[in-house]
């Protein structure tokens, strides 16, 4: 697949990065040439090959789900710059 100047700008603009019209054909091409590479990969047959997280088998470490406060009430509430009876006290804003 082919990306041409107007593309590249488009895709530019939306990514919000500032290219400068002189760059645009360089850019087109590396567009280009990233999509070559995705349809490289999708030629490769997958079929019955299953996901994996590592190159070594291995199953993922988890823990128990647990609600908890957290523990850190103190340490929070030192960041705020009014605290009350352990939360935060906040201008009041419903008449």
């Amino acid at each position: 697949m082919s990306i041409d100047e107007g593309t590249a700008a488009r895709v530019a603009k939306l990514a919000r990065i500032q290219v400068a019209p002189e760059r645009l054909p360089a850019l087109a091409e590396e567009f280009s040439a990233i999509l070559g590479f995705i349809e490289q990969l999708n030629e490769v047959d997958v079929d019955g090959v299953e996901p994996m997280v590592s190159v070594t088998p291995m199953r993922l470490k988890r823990r128990e789900d647990v609600v908890t406060d957290g523990g850190q009430q103190k340490a929070v509430l030192a960041n705020a710059p009014d605290a009350r009876e352990g939360f935060f006290a906040v201008p009041k804003v419903v008449e």
